[in-house]
Protein backbone atom coordinates (compact mmCIF):
# COMPACT_ATOMS: atom_id res chain seq x y z
CA UNK A 1 0.00 0.00 0.00
CA UNK A 2 2.78 2.46 0.48
CA UNK A 3 3.88 2.30 -2.75
CA UNK A 4 0.82 2.72 -4.09
CA UNK A 5 0.24 5.66 -2.12
CA UNK A 6 3.09 6.75 -3.87
CA UNK A 7 1.85 6.39 -7.11
CA UNK A 8 -1.43 8.11 -6.11
CA UNK A 9 0.44 11.41 -5.16
CA UNK A 10 2.72 11.26 -8.28
CA UNK A 11 -0.62 11.30 -10.16
CA UNK A 12 -2.13 13.77 -7.96
CA UNK A 13 0.67 16.22 -8.50
CA UNK A 14 0.66 15.43 -12.49
CA UNK A 15 -2.74 16.80 -12.47
CA UNK A 16 -2.29 19.62 -10.56
CA UNK A 17 1.15 20.48 -12.68
CA UNK A 18 -0.84 19.96 -15.80
CA UNK A 19 -3.36 22.25 -14.79
CA UNK A 20 -0.49 25.25 -13.62
CA UNK A 21 0.60 24.59 -17.32
CA UNK A 22 -2.43 25.56 -18.95
CA UNK A 23 -2.94 28.27 -16.63
CA UNK A 24 1.21 30.11 -16.67
CA UNK A 25 1.67 32.03 -19.38
CA UNK A 26 5.37 32.38 -18.68
CA UNK A 27 7.70 30.53 -20.65
CA UNK A 28 10.56 29.61 -17.71
CA UNK A 29 7.54 28.42 -15.75
CA UNK A 30 6.15 26.42 -18.28
CA UNK A 31 9.70 24.19 -18.68
CA UNK A 32 10.04 23.83 -15.65
CA UNK A 33 6.30 22.57 -15.16
CA UNK A 34 6.75 20.33 -17.98
CA UNK A 35 10.61 18.76 -16.66
CA UNK A 36 8.86 17.87 -13.48
CA UNK A 37 6.16 16.51 -15.31
CA UNK A 38 8.76 13.84 -17.37
CA UNK A 39 10.47 12.79 -13.65
CA UNK A 40 7.08 12.13 -11.84
CA UNK A 41 5.64 10.34 -15.13
CA UNK A 42 9.56 8.21 -15.04
CA UNK A 43 8.79 7.63 -11.28
CA UNK A 44 5.32 5.79 -11.56
CA UNK A 45 6.70 3.85 -14.56
CA UNK A 46 8.99 1.69 -12.50
CA UNK A 47 7.69 -1.47 -10.79
CA UNK A 48 6.86 -1.34 -6.56
CA UNK A 49 8.19 -3.81 -4.10
CA UNK A 50 7.42 -4.30 -0.66
CA UNK A 51 9.89 -6.34 2.20
CA UNK A 52 8.87 -9.56 3.58
CA UNK A 53 9.86 -9.81 7.35
CA UNK A 54 9.27 -13.51 7.39
CA UNK A 55 11.23 -14.91 4.39
CA UNK A 56 13.24 -11.96 3.98
CA UNK A 57 12.83 -11.08 0.60
CA UNK A 58 11.29 -8.53 -1.66
CA UNK A 59 7.79 -9.36 -3.03
CA UNK A 60 6.33 -7.61 -5.60
CA UNK A 61 3.22 -5.15 -4.67
CA UNK A 62 -0.06 -6.20 -6.32
CA UNK A 63 -2.39 -3.77 -6.35
CA UNK A 64 -6.48 -4.74 -7.71
CA UNK A 65 -7.91 -2.84 -10.35
CA UNK A 66 -10.45 -1.77 -7.74
CA UNK A 67 -8.25 -0.65 -5.13
CA UNK A 68 -6.24 0.63 -7.91
CA UNK A 69 -9.60 2.53 -9.39
CA UNK A 70 -10.18 4.31 -5.86
CA UNK A 71 -7.44 5.72 -5.26
CA UNK A 72 -7.07 7.13 -7.88
CA UNK A 73 -10.10 8.84 -7.95
CA UNK A 74 -9.92 9.72 -3.99
CA UNK A 75 -6.39 11.71 -4.78
CA UNK A 76 -7.76 13.15 -8.06
CA UNK A 77 -11.05 14.54 -5.88
CA UNK A 78 -8.72 15.93 -3.58
CA UNK A 79 -6.28 17.25 -6.38
CA UNK A 80 -9.68 19.19 -8.35
CA UNK A 81 -10.87 20.45 -5.13
CA UNK A 82 -8.03 22.02 -4.37
CA UNK A 83 -6.85 23.25 -7.58
CA UNK A 84 -10.42 24.72 -7.71
CA UNK A 85 -9.82 26.22 -4.28
CA UNK A 86 -6.23 27.54 -5.51
CA UNK A 87 -7.45 28.86 -8.65
CA UNK A 88 -10.86 30.57 -6.79
CA UNK A 89 -8.52 32.44 -4.33
CA UNK A 90 -6.44 33.62 -7.29
CA UNK A 91 -9.10 35.55 -8.69
CA UNK A 92 -10.45 36.65 -5.64
CA UNK A 93 -7.70 37.77 -4.56
CA UNK A 94 -4.65 38.18 -7.48
CA UNK A 95 -5.51 40.12 -10.72
CA UNK A 96 -5.62 38.23 -14.05
CA UNK A 97 -3.65 38.76 -16.99
CA UNK A 98 -6.72 40.46 -18.64
CA UNK A 99 -7.10 42.59 -15.04
CA UNK A 100 -3.36 43.64 -15.66
CA UNK A 101 -3.66 44.85 -19.29
CA UNK A 102 -7.00 46.38 -18.18
CA UNK A 103 -5.15 48.79 -15.66
CA UNK A 104 -2.13 49.05 -17.57
CA UNK A 105 -4.35 50.61 -20.22
CA UNK A 106 -6.28 52.64 -17.35
CA UNK A 107 -2.95 54.21 -15.84
CA UNK A 108 -2.19 54.83 -19.94
CA UNK A 109 -5.34 56.42 -20.56
CA UNK A 110 -4.64 58.73 -16.68
CA UNK A 111 -1.14 59.40 -18.03
CA UNK A 112 -3.02 60.68 -21.28
CA UNK A 113 -5.67 62.67 -19.71
CA UNK A 114 -2.70 64.48 -17.63
CA UNK A 115 -0.57 65.36 -20.40
CA UNK A 116 -3.96 66.44 -22.56
CA UNK A 117 -4.71 68.79 -19.27
CA UNK A 118 -0.95 70.26 -19.56
CA UNK A 119 -1.22 71.18 -23.33
CA UNK A 120 -4.68 72.58 -22.54
CA UNK A 121 -2.89 75.05 -19.71
CA UNK A 122 0.00 76.08 -21.99
CA UNK A 123 -2.92 76.90 -24.88
CA UNK A 124 -5.11 78.79 -22.51
CA UNK A 125 -2.16 81.28 -21.42
CA UNK A 126 -1.22 81.60 -25.05
CA UNK A 127 -4.78 82.59 -26.12
CA UNK A 128 -4.99 84.41 -22.65
CA UNK A 129 -2.58 86.30 -24.07
CA UNK A 130 -3.30 86.79 -27.74
CA UNK A 131 -7.21 88.06 -25.93
CA UNK A 132 -5.49 90.73 -24.04
CA UNK A 133 -3.05 91.96 -26.97
CA UNK A 134 -6.46 92.03 -29.43
CA UNK A 135 -8.49 94.13 -26.43
CA UNK A 136 -5.33 95.99 -25.57
CA UNK A 137 -3.36 96.39 -28.22
CA UNK A 138 -4.82 95.85 -31.77
CA UNK A 139 -8.23 97.22 -30.95
CA UNK A 140 -6.87 100.18 -29.96
CA UNK A 141 -4.90 101.15 -32.53
CA UNK A 142 -7.88 100.56 -34.99
CA UNK A 143 -9.94 102.49 -32.51
CA UNK A 144 -12.04 99.21 -31.89
CA UNK A 145 -14.33 98.14 -28.87
CA UNK A 146 -12.83 95.54 -27.62
CA UNK A 147 -14.72 92.37 -27.30
CA UNK A 148 -16.80 91.98 -23.92
CA UNK A 149 -15.66 89.33 -21.56
CA UNK A 150 -19.24 87.51 -21.55
CA UNK A 151 -18.76 86.85 -24.96
CA UNK A 152 -15.00 85.52 -24.98
CA UNK A 153 -16.32 83.20 -21.48
CA UNK A 154 -19.67 82.26 -22.56
CA UNK A 155 -20.64 78.70 -21.78
CA UNK A 156 -22.47 75.96 -23.88
CA UNK A 157 -26.24 75.43 -23.38
CA UNK A 158 -27.93 71.74 -22.10
CA UNK A 159 -27.87 70.42 -19.47
CA UNK A 160 -27.26 66.59 -21.22
CA UNK A 161 -24.19 67.69 -23.53
CA UNK A 162 -21.95 65.36 -22.03
CA UNK A 163 -24.84 62.74 -21.16
CA UNK A 164 -22.91 60.43 -23.25
CA UNK A 165 -19.81 60.50 -20.75
CA UNK A 166 -21.67 59.55 -18.14
CA UNK A 167 -20.96 55.73 -16.33
CA UNK A 168 -17.71 55.15 -16.47
CA UNK A 169 -14.99 54.85 -14.39
CA UNK A 170 -13.32 58.07 -15.02
CA UNK A 171 -16.52 60.13 -15.70
CA UNK A 172 -15.20 63.23 -13.92
CA UNK A 173 -11.77 63.22 -15.24
CA UNK A 174 -13.39 62.78 -19.07
CA UNK A 175 -16.28 65.34 -18.39
CA UNK A 176 -13.66 68.08 -16.92
CA UNK A 177 -11.15 67.18 -19.68
CA UNK A 178 -14.02 67.59 -23.00
CA UNK A 179 -15.69 71.01 -21.22
CA UNK A 180 -12.31 72.53 -21.32
CA UNK A 181 -11.61 71.79 -24.29
CA UNK A 182 -15.08 72.91 -25.68
CA UNK A 183 -14.12 76.22 -23.81
CA UNK A 184 -10.78 76.02 -25.41
CA UNK A 185 -12.49 75.53 -28.83
CA UNK A 186 -15.07 78.00 -28.74
CA UNK A 187 -12.76 80.95 -27.17
CA UNK A 188 -10.55 80.11 -30.62
CA UNK A 189 -13.14 80.86 -32.74
CA UNK A 190 -14.31 84.07 -31.22
CA UNK A 191 -10.80 85.32 -31.50
CA UNK A 192 -10.36 84.04 -34.65
CA UNK A 193 -13.53 86.06 -36.04
CA UNK A 194 -11.87 88.87 -33.81
CA UNK A 195 -8.67 88.47 -36.24
CA UNK A 196 -10.48 88.35 -39.16
CA UNK A 197 -11.91 91.89 -38.21
CA UNK A 198 -8.75 93.29 -36.87
CA UNK A 199 -7.43 92.02 -40.69
CA UNK A 200 -10.14 94.10 -42.21
CA UNK A 201 -9.35 97.52 -40.05
CA UNK A 202 -5.78 96.65 -40.56
CA UNK A 203 -6.43 96.80 -44.86
CA UNK A 204 -8.49 100.44 -44.25
CA UNK A 205 -5.84 101.50 -42.27
CA UNK A 206 -4.89 103.40 -44.75
CA UNK A 207 -8.12 105.08 -45.60
CA UNK A 208 -8.24 105.68 -42.03
CA UNK A 209 -4.86 107.29 -41.72
CA UNK A 210 -6.04 109.89 -44.85
CA UNK A 211 -9.92 110.18 -43.70
CA UNK A 212 -9.15 111.05 -39.67
CA UNK A 213 -8.42 115.11 -39.43
CA UNK A 214 -4.63 115.45 -39.43
CA UNK A 215 -3.78 119.27 -40.45
CA UNK A 216 -5.53 122.74 -39.47
CA UNK A 217 -7.76 124.18 -42.39
CA UNK A 218 -5.40 126.87 -43.10
CA UNK A 219 -1.93 127.48 -44.62
CA UNK A 220 -0.59 128.09 -40.73
CA UNK A 221 2.97 128.33 -41.30
CA UNK A 222 4.74 129.99 -38.56
CA UNK A 223 1.42 129.89 -36.59
CA UNK A 224 0.96 133.41 -37.99
CA UNK A 225 -3.02 133.14 -37.06
CA UNK A 226 -3.76 133.36 -33.42
CA UNK A 227 -6.16 130.82 -32.72
CA UNK A 228 -8.99 130.90 -30.24
CA UNK A 229 -9.25 127.53 -28.80
CA UNK A 230 -11.72 124.49 -27.63
CA UNK A 231 -13.42 125.71 -23.95
CA UNK A 232 -14.90 128.26 -22.10
CA UNK A 233 -14.75 131.55 -23.67
CA UNK A 234 -16.38 135.12 -23.60
CA UNK A 235 -19.05 135.39 -26.18
CA UNK A 236 -17.64 138.58 -28.52
CA UNK A 237 -21.36 139.88 -28.80
CA UNK A 238 -23.31 138.76 -25.61
CA UNK A 239 -20.24 138.77 -23.31
CA UNK A 240 -21.09 135.75 -21.08
CA UNK A 241 -19.23 132.55 -20.55
CA UNK A 242 -20.24 129.91 -22.82
CA UNK A 243 -18.53 126.79 -23.93
CA UNK A 244 -16.77 127.32 -26.89
CA UNK A 245 -16.72 123.56 -29.34
CA UNK A 246 -14.34 124.55 -31.70
CA UNK A 247 -11.11 127.18 -32.81
CA UNK A 248 -11.22 130.10 -34.51
CA UNK A 249 -8.58 131.12 -36.56
CA UNK A 250 -7.91 134.73 -37.87
CA UNK A 251 -6.87 135.50 -40.97
CA UNK A 252 -7.48 137.96 -43.76
CA UNK A 253 -11.08 137.56 -45.56
CA UNK A 254 -10.63 135.25 -48.88
CA UNK A 255 -7.75 133.60 -47.25
CA UNK A 256 -8.20 129.83 -48.67
CA UNK A 257 -9.62 127.02 -46.37
CA UNK A 258 -8.66 123.32 -46.73
CA UNK A 259 -10.22 119.81 -45.73
CA UNK A 260 -8.16 118.57 -42.89
CA UNK A 261 -9.06 114.92 -44.37
CA UNK A 262 -10.30 112.50 -46.81
CA UNK A 263 -14.13 112.51 -46.63
CA UNK A 264 -17.37 112.98 -48.27
CA UNK A 265 -18.99 117.23 -48.08
CA UNK A 266 -22.07 116.49 -46.29
CA UNK A 267 -23.49 120.30 -45.62
CA UNK A 268 -22.16 123.20 -47.81
CA UNK A 269 -25.03 126.07 -46.79
CA UNK A 270 -25.97 128.72 -44.35
CA UNK A 271 -28.90 126.78 -42.80
CA UNK A 272 -27.73 126.59 -39.29
CA UNK A 273 -27.97 129.37 -36.43
CA UNK A 274 -24.23 131.13 -36.01
CA UNK A 275 -21.99 129.11 -38.60
CA UNK A 276 -23.40 131.86 -41.72
CA UNK A 277 -21.56 129.80 -45.05
CA UNK A 278 -20.53 126.14 -43.91
CA UNK A 279 -19.10 123.02 -44.49
CA UNK A 280 -19.59 119.81 -42.87
CA UNK A 281 -17.33 117.02 -44.00
CA UNK A 282 -17.57 113.40 -43.21
CA UNK A 283 -14.85 111.31 -43.00
CA UNK A 284 -15.93 108.06 -41.94
CA UNK A 285 -14.74 106.13 -38.58
CA UNK A 286 -17.06 108.41 -36.57
CA UNK A 287 -15.34 111.90 -37.59
CA UNK A 288 -16.73 114.58 -38.89
CA UNK A 289 -15.46 118.48 -39.29
CA UNK A 290 -17.10 121.45 -39.04
CA UNK A 291 -15.59 124.85 -41.10
CA UNK A 292 -17.85 127.82 -40.09
CA UNK A 293 -18.14 131.98 -41.46
CA UNK A 294 -17.10 131.69 -44.82
CA UNK A 295 -17.17 134.17 -47.30
CA UNK A 296 -17.51 131.75 -49.92
CA UNK A 297 -17.99 127.92 -50.52
CA UNK A 298 -15.88 126.17 -53.11
CA UNK A 299 -17.75 122.95 -52.86
CA UNK A 300 -20.92 120.97 -52.96
CA UNK A 301 -22.99 118.68 -50.96
CA UNK A 302 -21.67 114.85 -51.82
CA UNK A 303 -18.37 115.98 -53.07
CA UNK A 304 -15.69 113.39 -52.83
CA UNK A 305 -13.05 115.49 -51.24
CA UNK A 306 -9.21 114.95 -49.98
CA UNK A 307 -7.29 116.08 -47.63
CA UNK A 308 -5.60 119.41 -48.43
CA UNK A 309 -8.74 120.22 -50.88
CA UNK A 310 -10.13 123.96 -51.39
CA UNK A 311 -13.20 124.16 -49.60
CA UNK A 312 -14.20 127.42 -49.34
CA UNK A 313 -13.04 130.87 -48.46
CA UNK A 314 -12.22 132.57 -44.97
CA UNK A 315 -14.89 135.43 -44.25
CA UNK A 316 -17.60 136.81 -41.20
CA UNK A 317 -20.76 135.41 -42.20
CA UNK A 318 -23.26 134.21 -39.69
CA UNK A 319 -22.94 135.46 -35.83
CA UNK A 320 -18.97 136.78 -36.07
CA UNK A 321 -17.37 139.76 -35.27
CA UNK A 322 -14.20 139.44 -38.15
CA UNK A 323 -13.05 137.30 -40.46
CA UNK A 324 -11.89 134.08 -39.16
CA UNK A 325 -12.72 130.15 -39.44
CA UNK A 326 -14.25 128.05 -37.08
CA UNK A 327 -13.40 124.94 -36.98
CA UNK A 328 -14.98 121.78 -35.11
CA UNK A 329 -13.92 118.02 -34.52
CA UNK A 330 -16.41 115.77 -34.45
CA UNK A 331 -16.04 112.32 -33.36
CA UNK A 332 -19.04 109.68 -32.81
CA UNK A 333 -21.30 112.59 -32.05
CA UNK A 334 -19.08 114.24 -29.39
CA UNK A 335 -17.39 117.54 -30.50
CA UNK A 336 -13.62 117.07 -29.48
CA UNK A 337 -10.56 119.58 -29.04
CA UNK A 338 -9.61 120.04 -32.56
CA UNK A 339 -5.74 120.97 -30.92
CA UNK A 340 -5.29 117.18 -30.88
CA UNK A 341 -5.68 116.74 -34.87
CA UNK A 342 -2.84 118.65 -36.37
CA UNK A 343 -0.01 116.51 -36.14
CA UNK A 344 0.72 116.27 -39.70
CA UNK A 345 1.51 120.18 -39.22
CA UNK A 346 3.45 120.77 -35.89
CA UNK A 347 6.71 119.98 -35.00
CA UNK A 348 6.20 119.21 -31.06
CA UNK A 349 7.51 122.67 -29.88
CA UNK A 350 5.13 124.17 -32.30
CA UNK A 351 2.53 121.89 -31.00
CA UNK A 352 3.34 123.51 -27.46
CA UNK A 353 3.25 126.85 -28.23
CA UNK A 354 0.45 126.17 -29.94
CA UNK A 355 -1.29 124.60 -26.83
CA UNK A 356 -0.54 127.19 -24.96
CA UNK A 357 -1.69 130.02 -27.16
CA UNK A 358 -5.22 128.50 -27.32
CA UNK A 359 -5.84 127.46 -23.69
CA UNK A 360 -5.54 131.29 -22.70
CA UNK A 361 -8.94 132.49 -21.53
CA UNK A 362 -9.93 135.10 -24.26
CA UNK A 363 -13.10 136.20 -26.29
CA UNK A 364 -13.55 134.23 -28.99
CA UNK A 365 -14.76 135.43 -32.28
CA UNK A 366 -18.38 134.13 -33.14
Amino acid sequence: MINYTLFSKNLCKILMNLLLLFLTKNCLYQSIILLYLLASTKEMSKVKYKFNTKSLTYEKVKVTFKERLLQVLSYLGIGIVFAAFTILLGYRFLPSPMQKKQKRELEVVKLQYELLNKKMNQVQTVLNDLQDRDDNIYRVIFEAEPIPNEIRQAGFGGSDRYKDLEGYDNTALMKEATERLDRITKQLYIQSKSFDEVVKMAKGKEKLIASIPAIMPLNNKNLKHAPSGYGWRTHPIYKTQEFHPGMDFTAEQGTPIYATGDGIVEVADASAQGYGNHVVINHGFGYQTLYGHMSKMATKPGAKIKRGDLIGYVGSTGLSTGPHVHYEVIKNGEKVNPINFYYNDLSPEEYQIMLEMSSKSTQSFD
